[in-house]
């Protein structure tokens, strides 16, 4: 069972591409970040076409989750993070697949920091951790993926110098990241390229693609019923050099 996540950084103005990816990798289940789409105007019929079944939490202008599943519709669990009645920003939702759990999340990106929205971050981080706890007493096979706006280590960046001051980096962003782990969960890339090296994420500016100055902040966290499946997990880097391409790569895991 293949579980793959996809910031798509506007999914009408990406609809060729996310298409194009769907029907050349497949995955059972297709997690979308920033779809940027009001509910009702998300092209939900686009991907009926092809075989899959959506649900969405949608935000006008940015934000945005969805959820697509190749052949019977995800089942709804819960849509927004609770914890803050406050945030209407949509930025998770939970539906079950399969006998899978997935949560989708798109983590608030903290810059300028410090600052409000970093702030927000951290709080919002804290709140995802009260959840994923409750998750993990569950004891079933929860897959926790998205764009987590989080550089974990100094390894998964082309450089840390150009990011030292940026809230994906810095010590708290990681530290809520890093408590998440020691709660049980299993980073899925982490554990099958320790060595690093691997970038879901390339600026459109300074020719990063081109340059290969990219870094990981899309994640895919495995509760340990989920981790004890674990097969593969990768990127499918070749997507972010088509044109008009989202400046995200998808990523991906195998269950068996």
């Amino acid at each position: 069972m293949r579980i793959a996540s996809f910031n798509i950084n506007g999914v009408k103005a990406r609809l060729p591409r996310l298409l194009e990816w769907l029907e050349e990798r497949r995955p059972a289940v297709a997690c979308l970040q920033e779809i940027k789409s009001q509910d009702e105007t998300f092209p939900a019929e686009e991907f009926e076409k092809i075989g899959y079944h959506a649900i969405w939490h949608g935000q006008k202008g940015f934000n945005g989750v969805a959820i697509l599943a190749d052949g019977a519709p995800p089942v709804e669990i819960a849509r927004g993070l609770p914890g803050d009645p406050d945030d209407v920003q949509s930025r998770l939702i939970e539906a079950e697949v399969n006998g899978v759990h997935i949560v989708n999340l798109y983590l608030p990106n903290g810059n300028p920091q410090p600052g409000p929205k970093f702030d927000y971050k951290l709080a919002w981080m804290a709140r995802l951790r009260t959840r994923m706890q409750e998750l993990l007493a569950a004891e079933r096979p929860t897959v926790v993926l998205g764009d987590y706006n989080v550089i974990p280590h100094d390894r998964d960046t082309f450089s840390v110098r150009a990011m030292a001051n940026d809230a994906l980096m810095q010590p708290e962003s990681r530290d809520a990241y890093f408590r998440l782990l020691a709660d049980g969960w299993t980073d899925a890339i982490d554990t099958l390229n320790p060595q690093g090296g691997v970038w879901t994420f390339w600026d459109y500016q300074a020719g990063a693609w081109q340059r290969d100055h990219g870094f990981r902040i899309d994640h895919l966290l495995l509760s340990p019923q989920a981790a004890d499946r674990l097969c593969s997990a990768g990127v499918d880097k070749d997507y972010r050099g088509r044109e008009k391409a989202s400046d995200h790569a998808p990523v991906w895991v195998e269950l068996a």
